[in-house]
């Protein structure tokens, strides 16, 4: 099995909201840096990818001592992202190869509402890795990314049991009002998942196959030390 993990990033900076106006965003800090630390600390290598290459921007929200566990949170968030380098040389996703890596993990933020819904090369490789029975790891705003999948209005996640942040969660940040569509509606709507949740701000993990969603920041921690165990059943299959 690999020891490399791709990690599929936002490149978005802002997404634009009904009345128009832009809502700056991008990748959420504790998405990215929980997992990144819990992989490379355990020896796999992260690689990151983004839609055309860009360097992926951090949702400065994210950093706010009051949104990371206190100011030493937030430190421990920026001292992680200042020191992962895959972070400054990412792949174009057009360029991913899937068999290079065991794993497969999309961290969230409102960064992939703006792009990766609407990215052909992402609904692309998601849908491959859908159907090789590797490990796909997707947590909170990140499932956005599994309606780039649908072809003439039908995705191969139809049916899967998933989560993601829910509209509640939503309401509760104050981006419903403004936001041009909510994603636990959408993909109810648009993919017909089979959707479940836990309580809002609460760690909550749906598996189905080899599919593993997370409803919220606080789940992307669980899902990489899932993935972890995964990784290393999979390793100790593997003949020396």
């Amino acid at each position: 099995m690999s020891k490399k993990v791709l990690f599929i990033v936002s490149g978005a900076t802002y997404w634009v909201m009904k009345d128009g106006t832009r809502y700056a965003t991008g990748y959420w800090a504790e998405e990215f840096a929980n997992p990144y630390k819990i992989l490379t600390d355990a020896g796999y290598e992260v690689v990151v990818a983004t839609p055309n290459g860009v360097t992926p921007n951090v949702d400065m929200m994210s950093l706010r001592p009051e949104m990371a566990g206190g100011i030493d949170g937030a430190l421990e968030l920026e001292r992680i992202i200042r020191v992962a380098e895959a972070m400054r040389r990412p792949l174009k996703l057009s360029d991913v190869r899937l068999e290079d890596y065991g794993a497969v993990y999309l961290p969230g933020g409102h960064g992939p509402m703006s792009d990766l819904a609407w990215d052909a090369d992402c609904g692309r490789l998601l849908t491959a890795q859908l159907e090789s029975g590797r490990p796909l790891f997707i947590v909170c705003h990140a499932p956005a990314a599994i309606l780039a999948t649908r072809i003439h209005g039908v995705s191969p996640f139809r049916g899967y049991k998933l989560t993601c942040f829910t509209d509640e969660e939503e309401e509760a940040v104050g981006v419903a009002p403004m936001a041009p569509w909510l994603l636990e509606t959408e993909l109810k709507e648009k993919v017909g998942v089979d959707f479940s949740r836990g309580p809002i701000w609460e760690p909550y993990v749906v598996e189905d196959r080899n599919l593993v969603t997370g409803q919220n920041p606080h789940s992307a921690a669980i899902l990489a030390k899932h993935m972890l165990e995964i990784l290393a059943h999979a390793d100790a299959r593997v003949p020396a």
